[in-house]
């Protein structure tokens, strides 16, 4: 049951907050006489290292044939442990749009939900090839909104459209899945 690609997910979830405090706390650097550019290092590095533990822990469990049912449930909180750790923290400092902080996280909120019924239904709705295209928009986005690169607002609000596309996207699965069971 506690395999790589779990360990893997549960390191995610460790990092995640330990990059949120250090987005939120970057005096730990100034005041010992550094620049606050080595706050935004930091935590581009916990967020670089805890992105790359996404991609390899579906990739092992797929390879190696080790998934789990606590990897179907790790994979996807530790997903949304990271990312939302890391737009609060991005809002908090003022590096990011409140609104499209907003609306990602309502998105992920209702979607969890509509998932959490399908699954009471006993039906499976696969995250689609534009939910994986809008976490790797989402991962961009926040990476260069940590580092403050250029064009970091318009790739935010690039991974909010993908965000309410693939949305849209999986509730139209869900709502064929669930005209199709009860035909």
């Amino acid at each position: 049951m506690f395999n790589l690609p779990n360990f893997l997910a549960s390191l995610r979830i460790l990092l995640a907050p330990l990059m949120f405090w250090v987005m939120l706390n970057p005096q730990i650097f100034t005041d010992n006489g550094y620049h606050i550019t080595w706050s935004y290092y930091t935590a581009g590095l916990l967020f670089v290292l805890a992105s790359v533990t996404d991609f390899f822990d579906g990739f092992i469990a797929r390879q190696w044939d080790q998934m789990t049912m606590l990897g179907a449930i790790l994979d996807p909180l530790a997903d949304k442990m990271l990312t939302l750790a890391a737009f609060l923290g991005l809002m908090i400092e003022g590096s990011a749009s409140a609104w499209a902080i907003y609306i990602i996280i309502v998105r992920e909120l209702f979607i969890t939900g509509v998932r959490t019924v399908a699954v009471s239904e006993g039906l499976s709705v696969k995250a689609s090839w534009a939910g994986k295209v809008k976490t790797v928009a989402q991962m961009f986005a926040i990476g260069f909104l940590i580092m403050h690169w250029p064009y970091d607002d318009a790739l935010l609000w690039f991974a909010v459209f993908l965000t309410l596309y693939s949305g849209a996207e999986y509730l139209w699965g869900f709502r064929k899945a669930l005209l199709g069971e009860k035909k």
